[in-house]
């Protein structure tokens, strides 16, 4: 690692400053064992008994107590404030999966700022976990195994077109538009398929689907 990216061939736990229920830093560390941390997330990581691999951020929320139990040479400052901690820290992870906690069920406006960077960091294959869900920024193509009755929620951060088949309703033929159509609370018939033709459309999936949804994800060559 240097001091501009922490690179890992395995996947990572990215640890937010946000709500965090019991078990969700177990149930990431259980699927994506290096832990890094955006700046305030820094403190359940240690209340949990771990030492982050890596903190990234402005520092301007983590505690003095926190910063003086973690080895200085994972702490990586970065001051400029035209971006989120999860941007600054999302951005220099090179990793082929990032599984992120205690980014949402929080404020408002954090949970959207979240969702902003999904789309501008589309190129990382990273997943939220949320309190009843689960949160990507789809791929091009995703094949998911999910059971009749799991709601897909849609909404597009952007322009964006597509297809699908194994949803109650086909978003085949909709133009998607955050001012406009947006596909909340649709229902899978079974496996579901997805086809977007460009960026920006986030996919909201049951969070008892976690472990389909990273096994569609692992079934594209570039996710380990």
């Amino acid at each position: 690692m240097n001091d501009k990216l922490f690179c890992t061939g395995t996947p990572v736990t990215l640890v937010g400053g946000g709500a965090i229920d019991p078990g969700d830093l177990d149930l990431a560390l259980s699927h994506a064992s290096a832990l890094v941390a955006a700046d305030s997330g820094a403190a359940p990581v240690l209340a949990a008994g771990h030492v982050p691999d890596a903190v990234f951020g402005d520092f301007d929320s983590i505690s003095a107590d926190a910063l003086s139990r973690i080895p200085e040479d994972r702490l990586f400052r970065i001051a400029e404030q035209d971006t989120t901690d999860f941007h600054k820290a999302l951005s220099r992870i090179s990793a082929p999966l990032v599984l992120a906690v205690g980014f949402l069920g929080d404020r408002v406006d954090h949970q959207l700022a979240v969702l902003n960077v999904l789309v501008q960091l589309a190129e990382k294959t990273c997943v939220l976990i949320g309190r009843h869900e689960v949160i990507l920024h789809l791929p091009a193509r995703f094949e998911v195994q999910l059971e009749p009755g799991d709601v897909v929620s849609l909404f597009p951060m952007g322009a964006v077109t597509g297809r699908s088949t194994g949803l109650e309703w086909p978003i085949d033929g909709l133009a998607f538009t955050p001012a406009g159509q947006i596909g909340t609370s649709n229902r899978a018939l079974g496996p579901v398929s997805l086809e977007m033709d460009g960026p920006g459309m986030v996919g909201i999936l049951p969070l008892a689907r976690l472990d389909q949804v990273l096994a569609a994800l692992r079934s594209r060559a570039d996710v380990v």
